[in-house]
């Protein structure tokens, strides 16, 4: 075996396989190939051989031909992490879109803080399940071009490959929203207090959130952000940040005027909220069919 792919990627390879075209996005490789003997080529995507454990195959006149999918236990532990991140995502958006509809009908306030702060608890664990399935991705190739992961672990520090930057960002954003949606609980805020415990806190989570889907987009396109309508990889992305961008917009409008003890628009808070939080329900439910064939 031989790895002589960029030192970024720690893969290891076939060593008759001569490395082809390299592609990067901002500096990170996203997707890259291995010229083989006989003509054809095996292709590699960033994203593709971390959420679904998968490489394309190439002729040699480079039609594709098939893909070649992660040997069993790898495909299965991709496919099981896989399910807890969609389906947290799912609970977690939902008590979220939940949250808004309770306070606009006037729920009480210590109703809607515990049901946020249980979805936020669910964000969270979508977003460290997500780190542990890039700190898993596989990076061992086999001659028929499978792929196949080491031992199991629940951390790794990969900071130069960007689906693990990615999702690494995102998991930080919702710590911060945790810090934000406990300090909630807090009674008789002045506005400085407010601000600095309840909207400082989930103003960097959301800016976590944009920078973590931008690095998203940043992978599934390969270079230039597009439109790619025909990946089901680009749809997750880019509803997940328009979600971003309306929990953006609704942290922006939980600003508390010093002078009023008002938030700037109440209304915006609430349903750029559940506009975000539904984002993320849909690319949750998404995410759940970008997955291994196990």
């Amino acid at each position: 075996m031989a790895s002589d792919a960029p030192r970024d990627l720690r893969i290891t390879h076939p060593a008759r396989w001569a490395v082809g075209r390299v592609e990067r996005s901002g500096g990170f490789v996203t997707r890259m190939a291995w010229h083989r003997g006989d003509g054809s080529s095996v292709h590699w995507a960033s994203r593709t051989v971390r959420r679904r454990g998968r490489l394309e195959l190439r002729d040699e006149t480079g039609a594709v031909t098939g893909a070649v999918g992660a040997e069993r236990t790898t495909a299965q532990r991709l496919a099981r992490v896989n399910v807890v991140v969609g389906i947290a995502f799912v609970v977690g958006g939902s008590l979220f879109a939940l949250g808004p509809l309770l306070a606009e009908l006037g729920g009480a306030v210590r109703t809607v803080d515990v049901v946020y702060l249980i979805g936020g608890v669910f964000f969270s664990l979508g977003g460290y399940t997500s780190v542990v399935q890039a700190s898993n991705a596989p990076t061992v190739i086999d001659e028929r071009g499978a792929l196949s992961g080491g031992s199991w672990t629940w951390w790794a520090w990969r900071p130069r490959e960007i689906g693990w930057l990615s999702v690494a960002v995102l998991f930080a954003g919702t710590l911060l929203f945790g810090v934000s949606l406990v300090a909630a609980f807090a009674s008789d805020l002045t506005a400085r207090q407010s601000n600095g415990w309840i909207w400082l806190p989930d103003m960097a989570g959301c800016v976590c959130f944009l920078v973590s889907g931008h690095l998203a987009l940043m992978e599934v396109c390969h270079g230039r952000i597009g439109i790619r309508l025909g990946d089901l990889g680009w749809w997750v992305v880019a509803v997940n940040q328009l979600g971003s961008v309306l929990f953006f917009l609704a942290g922006l409008a939980a600003y508390t005027r010093p002078a009023t003890s008002t938030v700037v628009d109440l209304r915006l808070v609430d349903w750029g909220t559940f506009g975000g939080a539904v984002c993320f329900v849909v690319g949750g439910v998404l995410q759940l069919y970008e997955r291994p064939d196990t």
